[in-house]
């Protein structure tokens, strides 16, 4: 499956790239489809199907759907459904597809209305941060919905147009960390450690992602999602850079918890113990962040993982059978969520002495400056 996705992928390629004129041509012959939003009136037929080509059953209706949206409101079809189980009064979208060559008119159900049910959540979650998060929490949400929308406004459009990957994935995972950082904690020396701290380590770890990615010679093309997207937009996407933008802002909600949980420890250890010489206060604060890494590397890597369940459920099922395990490995496909674990682990990791040693020189400086402060007005007050 895994080579027939690839095959499938470089074919998409050498048409973007051999023949750019072919899809100017089928424009002018091209099937016409729309989306349309219909409610299952009855369900005509259900039964179990054997897939041709494998001995497994799958679930088909035949249901009679009103159509609740576009020009054709209010039309009733019949459409076959292999694709999901539909009860009388469920909402779905369904695709409408004309043929160029003669006209015959064919339907799909390709997702079920799933508006309601996020709303809801997103109701349970805003009411969440407003009653128990309080206003911290009201300052998160204003951060989330900043950082939105600067992937959305900022980064995305960057890549669209074909800026430079590793500039635009680090300038906007530094705009995203300056303005959450301030919104989310205010202008005060710990923010100044730990965004120091960040845009730091986003650097280095952008450089390392950079390198690691062309070393290993990746393409960004592992997917279907990243076949289609090359073709849709003529192959003018780095996908390679894509890959390492996703490195880099993936790395960031969990790279937040690091850098401000050691900047404010070592603001408090200062605070207990004001005597302190800078470097116990580093050794005390380190020891704090050794105990952060391993629990943040391991759900870094736990989250990468569970959005790959598919991809481990087909390693363990049929990719050991006619493979190594290296060579399995070894595929892109596995090889790219590797890189994703190993280099945003890394930057983690070094995200902690770098923000340690930064928020305990800042606090010296201010140490210094606040008893020099105080010596001159000592001494003003004696004469």
């Amino acid at each position: 499956m895994i080579f027939l996705r690839k095959i499938f992928a470089h074919s998409l390629l050498a048409i973007l790239i051999i023949s750019p004129s072919f899809a100017k041509a089928q424009e002018l012959n091209i099937d016409k489809t729309e989306t349309f939003k219909g409610k299952v009136v009855s369900i005509v037929i259900e039964e179990k199907r054997k897939i041709t080509g494998i001995d497994v059953e799958k679930d088909m209706q035949v249901i009679r759907a009103k159509i609740i949206s576009g020009e054709e409101k209010g039309n009733e079809i019949i459409i076959e459904n292999d694709y999901l189980n539909l009860d009388i009064g469920d909402v779905f979208y369904f695709q409408k597809t004309t043929r160029a060559e003669d006209g015959q008119i064919s339907y799909f159900v390709t997702e079920p209305y799933r508006i309601p049910v996020l709303v809801g959540l997103l109701i349970i979650f805003l009411i969440a941060i407003f009653w128990i998060g309080g206003k911290p929490g009201i300052r998160g949400l204003a951060t989330l919905v900043g950082s939105m929308i600067l992937i959305l406004y900022v980064f995305l459009p960057g890549l669209l147009r074909g800026f430079p990957p590793v500039l635009t994935s680090i300038g906007a995972s530094a705009l995203i960390i300056v303005i959450g950082s301030y919104i989310t904690h205010g202008k005060n020396k710990t923010t100044h450690s730990a965004v120091i701290g960040m845009l730091i380590t986003i650097i280095i770890t952008g450089i390392l992602a950079s390198v690691s990615v062309s070393l290993a010679k990746l393409t960004g093309l592992s997917d279907d999602d990243a076949v289609y997207l090359t073709f849709n937009t003529g192959g003018n996407i780095d996908m390679a850079g894509l890959l390492l933008g996703g490195i880099l802002i993936g790395l960031l909600g969990v790279l937040y918890d690091v850098a401000i949980g050691q900047a404010v420890a070592v603001e408090e250890l200062w605070r207990a113990n004001k005597n302190q010489k800078p470097k116990e206060v580093y050794a005390r604060a380190i020891r704090i962040g050794r105990e952060h890494i391993g629990a943040l590397v391991d759900t870094l890597a736990i989250i990468y993982v569970g959005a790959s369940l598919p991809l481990l459920l087909l390693f363990f099922s049929s990719g050991t059978q006619n493979s190594t395990v290296i060579e399995i490995l070894n595929r892109e496909i596995f090889a790219e969520e590797i890189v994703r674990i190993l280099v945003g682990s890394i930057g983690l990791i070094i995200a902690v002495p770098i923000t340690t040693w930064i928020s305990v020189r800042l606090l010296k400086k201010t140490n210094e400056t606040n008893k020099t402060t105080i010596g001159e007005t000592h001494t003003h007050h004696h004469h």
